[in-house]
């Protein structure tokens, strides 16, 4: 066993400071010899009478051993504040309020456990539209006074601006929530996207619970800061997005190296479904926004279960890769009478403008697919519908290309087999300066773009990216007479940073057919049937930042 120096110098100091018992002794000396004794004899003189030293320390010796006591009392009362500090320092260390702050990508908090983390994320785009050429086939409809206008109209408008945090609780707690302050088109709720909790049970396994994005679609679930254009193409917006892609409900995940599959059970939010477009009759004639509105009547919310699985066949590099997916959905459509068997509210519409992103007026519009009395001589009644999609991306470097085809079946009274409506997209991008089209194998999707250098005045550029793309949608097919259109479009695309980015597109519309509508909601048919045979050219800009 060791024992310190300190140790021994407190068991000097303690022995020395319990001594007792001193005595004296005589001593004599020999006048000839000069030995000294201790008993008297012949020839010898007393010297004097004498005490042990260690017995009998003088008083200076006495100051000095209860100076160092006190040197020492000293030193072990430092010594414990030492000890008592880095306990602190380890408790302060490992609790729950000890957080940093990193602040390279956004605003992030954690523990320095990694327990629990939040960031603050958000998102503002500012967009412009204008329409440089619209000339139509006829300027008014036959039989409606001529002060009904058959146009869109320029502007700039807040396309989006959002404000959420996300983080996570133990670590395998997820949680999310967001709101979009330009989206709430008059009811709170509806400004809500991503409302969940989320929980992973492994590394690539994953369950949430919430309000999150259907899992269908390549560009639907890309990010819109990351899509290629400023409005996702038309059978992307038609058939998934303006249906309010954010609905509630239980969602699982499985995500690997190259391939990923997601599932969920969702219904729509219970009240106004703003998302969609089309209120019927009380809709606007030049911006058809409303929605399929719940409130007011008896049932059920409508509700699906989707299904989207993707992955890479082919992988030499995360530069160099194809993507190749599919998705479906079974979707049961709530449709709700009144107590004399009228339709009261409910249904669906299908309806989306050709990639217009300030007035968003509804070019194309099948009008509610559920009209009349219930059980009633030439009813519709959509009561449910099957999606299905196909997707795929080449990345190859700086060059990219995407495409998707998605269509949608209608069924129900009066739909016999069956209307399928369907559409499909495909474009091309390069980058100029080099960078590649971010992957996120976890979701199947596009991810932020780096550049390679920033923008400065020292010779950054950031990272400029050029696309050209084509777009068709057909939603005539038996009793729905939606309309059709194709478009062309090309797009610019500058990042000064991976934060930021700045973008330009032409949008021509290469046909637009709406001569079929013959749909009884009133002003938005006349409002789609106006566009029929229209040359549209249009300019669209975004100014964007996210974090």
């Amino acid at each position: 066993m060791k024992i310190s120096k300190l140790t021994l110098a407190i068991a000097t100091v303690l022995g020395a400071s319990a001594t007792s018992g001193a005595f004296a002794m005589d001593l004599y000396v020999d006048t000839k010899t000069k030995q000294i004794y201790a008993e008297p004899g012949r020839g010898r003189e007393l010297m004097g009478s004498f005490e042990r030293v260690q017995d009998a320390p003088a008083k200076a010796a006495e100051k000095s051993d209860k100076a160092e006591i006190a040197a020492i009392r000293e030193d072990l009362a430092l010594k414990n504040n030492e000890i008592k500090a880095l306990q602190e320092h380890a408790a302060e260390a490992s609790s729950p309020e000890s957080v940093h702050v990193k602040l390279d990508d956004g605003i992030h908090f954690a523990t320095k456990n990694g327990n629990f983390t939040a960031g603050i994320n958000g998102r503002l785009q500012v967009d412009s539209q204008s329409n440089v050429n619209q000339q139509f086939a006829s300027p008014y409809l036959a039989g409606t006074a001529p002060t009904l206008p058959s146009e869109l109209n320029d502007g700039a408008t807040l396309r989006r601006a959002r404000l959420g945090i996300e983080g996570t609780f133990f670590k395998n707690t997820g949680y999310k929530f967001e709101y979009d302050f330009a989206r709430g088109n008059g009811t709170t709720a509806s400004g809500i996207t991503d409302a969940y909790v989320s929980h992973n049970f492994s590394k690539p396994f994953q369950v949430k619970f919430g309000a999150f994005k259907e899992p269908f679609s390549l560009e639907e679930a890309t990010s819109n800061r990351y899509i290629t254009f400023i409005e996702r193409n038309m059978a992307t917006n038609t058939f998934v997005d303006n249906l309010n892609t954010y609905k509630v409900g239980a969602g699982a995940s499985y995500s690997a190296e190259r391939w990923q599959a997601a599932t969920s059970l969702q219904t729509e939010g219970v009240g106004a479904y703003s998302n969609a477009y089309g209120t019927g009759a009380s809709a606007s004639a030049t911006n058809a926004q409303g929605g399929v509105n719940r409130n007011g009547g008896g049932g059920d919310t409508s509700w699906e279960v989707n299904a989207r699985v993707t992955g890479m066949p082919w992988m030499e590099s995360k530069t160099k890769f194809l993507h190749v997916g599919t998705s479906g959905s079974y979707i049961n459509i709530n449709n709700n009478y009144n107590s004399l068997g009228g339709f009261n509210n409910g249904g669906i519409i299908f309806a989306n403008g050709i990639g217009n992103n300030v007035d968003r007026s509804a070019i194309l519009n099948t009008g509610n697919l559920t009209q009349g009395a219930k059980n009633a001589a030439g009813t519709f009644q959509a009561n449910h519908l099957t999606r299905y999609g196909a997707e795929s991306a080449l990345v190859y470097g700086p060059f990219s290309a995407q495409g998707e085809y998605i269509a949608t079946n209608v069924s129900g009274t009066g739909y016999g087999n069956g209307a399928t409506l369907d559409g499909y997209y495909g474009y091309m991008t390069y980058f100029l300066t080099g960078e590649s089209r971010a992957y996120k194998s976890k979701t199947g999707a596009w991810d932020r773009i780096k550049p390679s250098r920033n923008f400065d005045m020292k010779g950054g550029w950031g990272a400029w990216e050029i696309a050209t793309g084509f777009d068709a949608i057909n939603l005539n097919d038996g009793p729905v007479k939606g309309g059709r259109a194709k478009t062309a479009k090309l797009g610019i695309n500058w990042y000064p940073n991976s934060h930021v980015r700045v973008m330009a597109n032409y949008v021509h519309a290469l046909d637009i057919n709406t001569s079929a509508n013959q749909s009884v909601i009133g002003a938005a048919e006349n409002t789609s049937r106006a566009f029929n045979k229209a040359d549209l050219d249009i300019i669209e800009t975004r100014v964007q930042l996210d974090w």
